[in-house]
């Protein structure tokens, strides 16, 4: 029932196109494999694999894998922690509005913000404490700025308050085309792919601490 509501909503717009959905993380695998498409919705819990084994083998297994959401019943889970550390790119509810799904494959295909930047922040802060026994070590955070340029630091902590790259680019004083630049380059020097991965790296090794 939940993958036909899906279908039905994101194939009545005219810029997307749903080429293929399946019952369990296996079947899911090998069709993003054969089918390559662009953004997965990628259920959080399923049968056979789950959709953090899922989203592990589909992002390790592409030289150009899409785009992972996952999709949970609640926020707060685990489960969703842990897919977002394996690589997707956020995650949706599964009583989201159809507005917001619709939002969602768009701006994480154009992966220029966070999706629902809040969520993610609070579920980075939540769960990296845990993962770190309460507080990382000084030195993660100092090696992480020492790779990263004071202006590349100063985008990374804007990225992980939420801000897309238009509203970084007027807190800095800088062009689009610039703030684009920085974050190419953070995402680079941390060997992430987009924007939710350096931001949970920023959370889980201190450099960017809650509150």
């Amino acid at each position: 029932m939940v993958r036909t509501a899906l279908r039905a909503i994101l194939g009545a717009e005219a810029d997307m196109e749903v080429v293929g959905e399946a019952a369990n993380g296996a079947e899911a695998v090998s069709l993003i494999r054969e089918l390559r498409p662009d953004v997965v919705l990628m259920d959080v819990r399923m049968p056979d694999t789950d959709g953090i084994r899922a989203t592990e083998r589909v992002l390790s297994g592409m030289a150009e894998p899409p785009r992972v959401i996952v999709v949970t019943t609640f926020e707060n889970d685990s489960y969703v922690y842990d897919a977002l550390r394996a690589g997707a790119s956020g995650f949706l509810l599964k009583r989201a509005r159809a507005d917001e799904l619709v939002q969602a494959v768009r701006l994480v295909a154009r992966s220029d913000s966070l999706l629902f930047p809040a969520a993610v922040r609070a579920l980075a802060a939540g769960h990296a404490g845990e993962r770190t026994s309460g507080a990382a070590p000084p030195d993660a955070a100092r090696a992480l700025r020492d790779r990263l340029s004071g202006r590349e630091g100063a985008v990374l902590r804007l990225m992980a308050a939420g801000l897309t790259n238009a509203e970084i680019a007027d807190r800095l004083g800088v062009g689009p085309a610039t703030v684009k630049t920085h974050v190419a380059g953070v995402l680079a020097k941390l060997g992430v792919r987009d924007r939710t991965q350096a931001v949970i790296a920023a959370y889980e090794c201190g450099f960017v601490r809650p509150g």
